[in-house]
C-alpha cells in the first residue's frame, strides 16, 4: 500500500519520547504493565529498559530509533491492519516497522497472549 512522502516523513521524524507516553497509557487502561510493554518493544527492536530510557532522553526521532534496531527476524509476521493501512503492504520500510510497534502495543493492549504478540512459531 503507497502512503504518501509527507505521511513517511512525518513518522520519521516524530520522535519516540513523544509517543512512548502514550503506550504506556493505552496498555496500561487495559491492565497490561510497563514490563510486558518493554518485552513487546525488545522483542522487536533488541532494545532493553536502558537503552529505551536513553533513546526518550536524547529524543530520537523513529528514523533513528529503528536505524539502531536490531528487528526481529519474525518481525515479517506481523500483519493486519493499523491506522487504515495493512501493515504487510506497506512500501516504506520505516514506516513498517513504526506500524509493526503500533500493532503489537495494540495487541498488548487488546490482552493477546503474550506467546502470540511475540510470533512464537
Amino acid at each position: 500500500m503507497k502512503t504518501t512522502p509527507e505521511h513517511d516523513q512525518r513518522i520519521a521524524k516524530m520522535t519516540f519520547a513523544a509517543v512512548y507516553p502514550h503506550y504506556v497509557t493505552k496498555v496500561e487502561k487495559k491492565d497490561r504493565t510497563k514490563e510486558e510493554l518493554h518485552q513487546v518493544i525488545e522483542w522487536l527492536t533488541g532494545f532493553d529498559g536502558n537503552k529505551l530510557q536513553e533513546l526518550i532522553t536524547r529524543k530520537a526521532t523513529f528514523e533513528t530509533f529503528f536505524k539502531e534496531a536490531k528487528l526481529n527476524p519474525n518481525a515479517h509476521l506481523i500483519t493486519g491492519t493499523i491506522c487504515g493501512y495493512r501493515i504487510e503492504e506497506i512500501e516504506n520500510p520505516l514506516t513498517q516497522q513504526v506500524r509493526y510497534l503500533d500493532k503489537l502495543v495494540d495487541e498488548l493492549a487488546k490482552g493477546r497472549k503474550m506467546e502470540k504478540i511475540l510470533r512464537s512459531v
